[in-house]
């Protein structure tokens, strides 16, 4: 194809790849569930490359689907399999931070910026970029910008859409929208990030972003809790965002998960007695080191124990302590893979609606599959609880998907029931577009039609993802 041909003098032959062996790992995204072969798969370098891209391809009728460290669970980096003629548009050589400035608690990354290098140009001007989760050590700023993503300190901090200041994008005209300033106040109009922010690379190419840094974390306390029920995690929970320190991750996980932790984690160690229904992640920090987080926090469980919504609890004593702490929690979805098939959900409640929430999900699951088991894992703090369903031991994930592919639309309409939402943090890429056809308020749907329509008419950024 004479494009192609043009694309790899103008990227060079290394960036524009088209043989089978090459473009391989860019044509199935992470779970292994989502396949589509591109055409090709460019490697621009700069963002005057991507727009050269960018115009070539839609003047060719080729539509682009832009990826990134490709750890997504929604298949939206990859091409679809029955869709147009595609190629992949990988970030990864725009990969510089441009600026850090520490005093005004910025930092400008391009888009192919894996996350922890973010985290740690942050560090090293004594800031924190406070995005965290478990793919932040191959997945990019672009990526995690486009899905939203969320993590472990979303409570705190917010999600990915909260922590951008400004934006480069280029759009499907092959023009830059620069709004790179990091101005915290700006009411000129449109808030035009937020249109690429969540949009997963169908309105244009995030290049590059402003970000906002906070202070750095100068004192951590850390613990792991047993309690006896979702609902008095939730009491606990209370009790920890009322005791004065700043708590920045409150996750909740079935005892069942850490069995199976228990069972199939590499160089994980469970730091309590397994056999409680329900155990807490909590995370407590401060900016200044003489903040007295650790008996604020023994104080709050103390209390807690005596009221019956404790019945255990360890807290972390060094960073090697608290480092696997978390790698049980960063760990989960690899551990879960080597127990057994799952179907998967990403929904969020009210906070105050998640003991309901999974209570009603166990009863309609457990009534439909007795012979599944129930996994929950989330952010409790912030209502984005994970449930999965697990096939049986044996049981081949084509057969279990089959079985049991009811599930999630089950538990996505429980959750939107409650005032919810089917799509927390991973996106909708591929996998939940039914969703968005079932769920999403057709006024909602016709807003972003148009949106589309008016910045990108042909359609050619990543095609048959979000929109049903």
């Amino acid at each position: 194809m004479e494009t192609l041909e043009t694309l790899a003098a103008t990227l060079g032959p290394r960036n524009c790849l088209t043989a089978p062996d090459d473009l391989a790992p860019y044509a199935v995204d992470w779970r292994g569930v989502w396949t589509g072969m591109p055409r090709a798969v460019l490697r621009p370098g700069s963002v005057e490359e991507v727009q050269a891209a960018v115009r070539a391809c839609v003047a060719e009728g080729l539509s682009i689907v832009p990826a990134g460290g490709r750890t997504g669970l929604c298949g939206g980096a990859v091409v679809p399999a029955n869709g147009p003629p595609s190629v992949v548009m990988s970030l990864e050589r725009l990969n510089r931070i441009r600026d850090v400035d520490a005093r005004d608690f910025s930092l400008v990354a391009e888009a192919g910026c894996i996350i922890q290098n973010v985290q740690q140009a942050a560090a090293a001007v004594d800031r924190l970029f406070p995005l965290s989760w478990g793919a932040q050590g191959s997945a990019m700023v672009g990526g995690a910008l486009s899905t939203n993503a969320g993590g472990i300190r979303t409570l705190r901090w917010g999600n990915a859409r909260d922590l951008v200041l400004g934006l480069e994008v280029v759009l499907p005209d092959g023009r830059v929208l620069n709004d790179l300033r990091r101005v915290r106040k700006d009411n000129s109009g449109y808030a035009l990030r937020h249109l690429f922010l969540g949009g997963e690379g169908t309105l244009g190419v995030i290049t590059a972003a402003a970000l906002r840094l906070v202070p750095a974390l100068k004192r951590v306390e850390t613990a792991m809790v047993a309690v006896p029920s979702p609902d008095a995690a939730l009491t606990l929970f209370s009790r920890v965002m009322e005791s004065g320190a700043e708590v920045i991750a409150f996750e909740l996980l079935i005892g069942r998960c850490m069995d199976i932790v228990q069972k199939n984690g590499i160089g994980l160690r469970v730091p309590l007695p397994l056999g409680s229904p329900w155990y807490v992640m909590v995370e407590l920090a401060a900016a200044h080191p003489s903040v007295p987080l650790r008996e604020m926090l023994e104080d709050t469980l103390a209390t807690a124990a005596e009221a019956g919504e404790v019945t255990d609890a360890v807290l972390v004593e060094n960073e090697q302590q608290r480092a696997n702490l978390w790698r049980i929690r960063e760990d989960w979805p690899d551990c879960a893979r080597r127990e057994a098939p799952v179907v998967n959900t990403d929904t969020s409640v009210p906070v105050s609606a998640v003991p309901r929430f999974l209570a009603e999900v166990e009863a309609a699951l457990s009534s439909r599959w007795p012979e599944g088991r129930l996994i929950a894992i989330g952010h409790a703090g912030d209502g984005n609880i994970h449930v999965s369903l697990m096939a049986p031991n044996g049981t081949s994930r084509e057969d279990w998907v089959a079985r049991a592919r009811e599930a999630e639309p089950i538990v996505n309409a429980i959750a939107v029931d409650l005032g919810g939402s089917f799509s927390a943090e991973h996106g909708i890429g591929q996998s939940k577009r039914h969703a968005m056809a079932t769920h999403k308020d057709p006024v909602a749907l016709d807003l972003m039609r148009a949106v589309k329509a008016a910045i990108d008419p042909a359609g050619a950024m990543n095609p048959g993802k979000v929109l049903p």
